[in-house]
């Protein structure tokens, strides 16, 4: 198969992959904000938050990520020797599995009836992709061009700039 196929496919299976893991956040902080109504308001939604979440997690953000591992996979046997931006950018696809199985851990013990973290600290865990996104796609995109000590205070700043829209939208609910 032609190369740009491949190349194709994975940026493909990594959007898609992103948006499973955004729009699967964001249902686990709907499902822990439903347990705080009154029944039968609770049973309710958290029925059918389980539904569309068990949905996304295994009929789109899992089968993305393997695919996307698959094809990104083949594209690294492309290579003689791993340049520097890439090995940054494979440390960064690793704790981005790390992130996609705590997604699955958190929707097991919310599964279980579980529900250790609030709705803030979910909202908090859910930009941590973004932060992933960011860095992955300079790395790809600007490669050896890149300026280490620029990308991590980059990184830092967009950190900064979630949590604290996140303490805002936090204390305008209230």
């Amino acid at each position: 198969m032609n190369l740009l196929y491949v190349r194709a496919l994975h940026t493909i299976f990594v959007v898609t992959w992103f948006s499973g893991m955004f729009y699967l956040c964001r249902l686990l902080i709907y499902n822990r904000e439903a347990q705080d109504k009154p029944e039968p308001e609770r049973r309710i939604l958290q029925e059918q938050f389980g539904i569309m979440i068990q949905r996304l997690l295994f009929g789109i953000t899992w089968p993305s990520a393997v695919l996307t591992l698959i094809f990104g996979t083949w594209l690294l046997l492309q290579y003689n020797n791993l340049p520097v931006w890439l090995q940054l950018k494979l440390g960064l696809v690793v704790l981005l599995y790390g992130y996609n199985i705590s997604l699955h851990v958190l929707y097991r013990q919310q599964r279980r009836g579980v529900f250790r973290y609030t709705s803030t600290g979910l909202r908090l865990w859910n930009e941590v992709p973004t932060v992933f996104l960011v860095g992955i796609v300079m790395l790809v995109v600007v490669q050896q061009n890149i300026s280490l000590l620029y990308g991590v205070l980059g990184l830092v700043g967009l950190s900064a700039a979630l949590m604290g829209g996140i303490f805002a939208y936090r204390r305008l609910r209230r």
